[in-house]
């Protein structure tokens, strides 16, 4: 990979040409995500795809584009197409079908501008978070791994080459035969006792039945998990904030692993977001009032309540989406707004506001994940921060890109929603939704979640803020994906014999690989359901 000399900058977002490769490529990737998330459900991760746009673009024989062999432009293509992609689906699509499920087309528009908002925040905060305590440079971010080691591999070829090929065969090999193999190689990287409980919280929901008799989730216990888990994640994060340093020892270990940014900007970052929040929140409200809606229908402590609390969980879900995505590659997103609109019912918002609510945290938590996979890529490609200066010229370039590309994908999701709802082509998971809003919640369900919230908070202290145990079990609990559970697993106990056997040396070698089985499992899913489309 080539060297950076000292005082060079960074390639630009806005060089004429790339920003036109950007906004074509979010273009594409905006209608990719609209149309996955509208038929099937999901996103695809289409980060690698953009780096692979790039590089056939670099072997073209004309010297304009010669410049993108360099594998820092190619990371600003593939930050935005994968920018756009998440932005307009998850981000953007689900929040808007949540009005028209409920019979409320008069606040589409209101919802998508209180969703693009959201959106934005959400990437600008974690740009700001990126390398601190809170979210390391250093952490796993699976889907960032991968991509990085696929653009590195196109860039150097050799043995590197040569495993991501082989990881990456395994992948398209493994999914096709119905193996998640993304999760089987994010054991690999992750952080163990971590993935553990994923694994272990995926094969609990899957088998609660056969074994105990019992569906955990009708009895509400993940969401009881996820409650008590994220309560004391959200403390652990102000802990690590507000934790000063006491001995020299401590200073020492902290200048081990110099972080980009300080415990004063993760402090101004988490505050800018959650007064933007409740801006926005205050934003929607107003809009609704003047249309003739919501407000009317809630006394001034009520919306006050409302207000903040739609803050507060915009907050809580970022941050909870946000570890969930650092440690495992996967995001609970749907079942995290599912836990916030529960809630919601049993303080007693009416259902107009609990549709709003629900759309404006699932708004958030996409876009912060994906830009941190993002990040990640630029992290290694340009020498895991040995040059500081380029880091973080990189990075400001990174966000430039996707910042743009949601630009893009707002505009995109705002000519194409009508058509899509024409043909009642809505986000499946809005009709849950719009269904649980309906039907509403009991006491009992209050109980279980109080009672359920006990034995995610513990777990997640005994873990610690490294670890992330009660997150990531609340995670798997939340997830039905039996395969995926196998995976991690199975994935964690050859990573732990590879080690006793061969040591520390076999760490790169797996990385690698692991890179390959997440690419290999992104490229199959990204095709098989571009072919479902054709299907359809």
């Amino acid at each position: 990979m080539e060297k950076q000399p000292e005082n060079k900058k960074h390639p630009r977002a806005l060089e004429p040409f790339t920003l036109l490769l950007t906004i074509g490529l979010s273009v594409i990737g905006a209608i990719i995500g609209m149309q996955l998330i509208v038929t099937l459900g999901i996103s695809a991760n289409t980060a690698i795809i953009g780096a692979l746009i790039a590089m056939v673009i670099s072997r073209i024989p004309v010297t304009l584009f010669r410049k993108y062999r360099s594998v820092h432009r190619q990371n600003l293509i593939q930050t935005a197409i994968s920018s756009a992609t998440f932005g307009a689906g998850n981000s953007l699509m689900i929040p808007i079908g949540i009005p028209f499920m409920m019979g409320h087309h008069e606040l589409i528009i209101p919802m998508l501008i209180g969703a693009v908002l959201a959106m934005f925040v959400d990437a600008a905060i974690l740009y700001r978070l990126f390398d601190s305590k809170v979210f390391p440079a250093s952490g796993a971010w699976p889907p960032g791994i991968a991509t990085a080691e696929s653009i590195k591999a196109g860039d150097q070829g050799g043995k590197r080459a040569g495993w991501l090929g082989l990881g990456a065969l395994g992948g398209i090999a493994g999914s096709a035969m119905g193996i998640p193999m993304s999760a089987f190689g994010v054991a690999f990287i992750g952080n163990i006792w971590a993935l553990l409980m994923f694994g272990v919280g995926l094969l609990l929901r899957g088998y609660s039945v056969p074994l105990f008799g019992v569906d955990v989730n009708k009895l509400y216990i993940p969401h009881g998990f996820m409650i008590g888990a994220g309560v004391v994640a959200l403390i652990q994060v102000t802990t690590i904030i507000l934790k000063k340093k006491k001995t020299d020892a401590a200073s020492a270990v902290e200048k081990e692993e110099p972080y980009t940014r300080t415990e004063k900007d993760t402090s101004r970052a988490l505050g800018f977001g959650f007064i933007a929040y409740l801006v926005i929140a205050l934003i929607i409200a107003l809009i609704i009032a003047i249309i003739g809606g919501v407000i009317t229908k809630m006394s001034f402590g009520m919306l006050l309540l409302f207000l903040l609390f739609a803050a507060f969980a915009a907050f809580v879900h970022e941050v909870i989406v946000g570890i969930a995505a650092m440690h495992s590659g996967w995001f609970p997103a749907f079942a995290v707004a599912l836990i916030t609109l529960i809630i919601g019912i049993l303080i007693g918002f009416p259902p107009l506001a609990l549709g709003l609510l629900v759309g404006f945290s699932a708004a958030t938590g996409p876009a912060f994940a994906d830009m941190g996979y993002d990040l990640k890529t630029g992290y290694i490609l340009r020498g895991n921060g040995e040059d500081m200066a380029y880091e973080l010229d990189g990075r400001k370039q990174q966000f430039i890109a996707g910042m743009i590309a949601f630009g893009v994908a707002a505009i995109a999701v705002l000519i194409a929603y009508k058509g899509y709802f024409a043909q009642n082509l809505v986000p499946p998971v809005d009709k849950v939704y719009a269904a649980t809003i309906e039907a509403g919640v009991s006491g009992d369900i209050a109980r279980q979640l109080f009672l359920w919230a006990i034995p995610g908070a513990i777990l997640q202290i005994v873990g610690g803020s490294k670890r992330q145990m009660g997150v990531l079990f609340a995670t798997g609990l939340l997830l039905l994906n039996v395969p995926a559970g196998w995976a991690v697993l199975a994935g964690i106990v050859i990573r732990a014999v590879v080690l006793k056997v061969r040591g520390k040396q076999a760490e790169t070698t797996m990385s690698i690989l692991a890179a390959g089985f997440i690419a290999g499992d992104a490229l199959y899913s990204f095709f098989s359901s571009v072919f479902k489309l054709k299907k359809l």
